[in-house]
């Protein structure tokens, strides 16, 4: 078949069906009445089933009309909730390292072999109390010849001084014999006190660290004491928190080996300057022992809390963004009308934000997305009481 005959069957085809659609389609009549080629009047029969089936819908309509109401049926269904009002409470959240309020590692004062221990791992010591001794010969015979160099002294000084026939020179060399020899009764006395390593706190022992036989020097560690009646928090504070943190302020910590307990104290002392390195301030906290239940060396997680001023508190659905930032819907007698607010905190289940808002306004939670400025709105509440928001 030609090309032309295959083109103007195909034009007749989509004529015929075009012609079809024009007078069997209301949308079709109507446009051929615009261009003229039909009575925009519709027939008879049709007029009078459209007007039956009209009159029925109209009657509906009607009913329905004395339900709702025509400026209800077009407002959008949302469900609101009340503005509330919450306080920011800024959070220091760090982690800290305890140590004990006195800790002393024992180290001799005199060098020389372990012959005595007196004190053991976990031993309650008080102040002054003996936990090793050095051999000490050596020193018991240098104080019994410094008593016996005194008693000479003594001796031949009361001699001189009832003897007229002395000069008085030999008088004062032998009084300045008799002092040197107290002297050295005192430091031989001094030499022989040091062998008894003693506490010099009030504590609890740790583990010895040497055993009788050993030769110890002056840097030899013998047993480390902790006095743990209280126990320090070292920890590091953000910059931001410099200014905020003041001696005396409350501190909650919790330790990794006492699950579940919360231990209170207060912070002890401040840095004077900021670490440039970490941007971060070292506070230490001081927390009362008295049940023995802290150790030092143990973490903790250190807990502060700040109150701040008041804020609107809103929904966590309620916050929308845009290409402006972020806002809410407030409804004012059946009209929505969008507020702009910015975030100043998020909660679980709400947000502190910095609006004109008040308490009590209804901003809208669901519905959102059919919400628009001016619109008319119609809300479906659940029948509970609004719950007062806690920060």
């Amino acid at each position: 078949m030609r090309v032309w005959k295959q083109v103007g069957i195909s034009l007749a085809v989509v004529g015929a069906g075009a012609c079809l659609w024009a007078f069997n389609s209301s949308d079709g009549r109507a446009m051929l009445a615009k261009a003229g080629l039909v009575s925009a009047e519709k027939p008879a029969a049709q007029t009078a089933g459209n007007s039956g089936r009209g009159g029925g819908a109209q009657g509906q309509g009607g009913q329905g009309g004395q339900g709702s109401g025509a400026p209800r049926a077009n407002a959008t269904l949302v469900v609101t909730a009340p503005v509330n009002t919450g306080t920011i409470n800024d959070r220091l959240n760090a982690i800290g390292n305890g140590e004990a309020i006195q800790s002393v590692v024992v180290t001799p004062q005199a060098s020389g072999l372990i012959s005595e221990i007196t004190v053991s791992s976990g031993q309650k010591v008080k102040k002054g109390d003996v936990l090793a001794r050095l051999d000490d010969d050596e020193q018991l015979i240098e104080r019994e010849k410094g008593q016996v160099s005194l008693k000479s002294a003594v001796e031949k000084s009361s001699s001189y001084k009832n003897l007229q026939s002395v000069a008085r020179l030999d008088v004062l060399d032998a009084q300045i014999a008799e002092e040197a020899a107290k002297l050295a009764l005192s430091t031989a006395e001094l030499n022989l006190k040091r062998r008894n390593i003693l506490a010099p706190i009030d504590g609890i022992a740790g583990i010895v660290a040497v055993n009788i036989g050993d030769n110890a020097t002056t840097q030899s560690s013998i047993v480390g004491l902790d006095d743990r009646s209280k126990i320090l928090v070292n920890f590091w504070a953000p910059e931001r928190f410099t200014t905020a943190i003041r001696v005396g302020m409350p501190v909650e910590v919790t330790s990794v080996s006492r699950p579940g307990e919360t231990f209170k104290g207060e912070v002890e002392a401040v840095d004077n300057r900021v670490d440039e390195a970490s941007r971060t301030i070292r506070v230490r906290a001081v927390f009362d022992n008295a049940k023995d239940e802290l150790r030092a060396g143990m973490s903790f997680d250190v807990v502060m809390r700040f109150t701040g001023e008041n804020f609107p508190s809103v929904d966590a659905l309620a916050v929308q963004w845009d290409a402006e930032g972020s806002y809410v819907w407030r409804v004012v007698d059946n009209k929505s009308h969008k507020v702009r607010v910015q975030v100043v905190q998020r909660n679980p289940e709400s947000v502190l934000v910095k609006a004109d808002l008040a308490q009590g306004d209804a901003i809208v939670i669901e519905g959102l997305q059919r919400v628009r400025e001016g619109g008319t709105v119609r809300t479906n509440n659940p029948s509970k009481a609004p719950e007062v928001a806690s920060q």
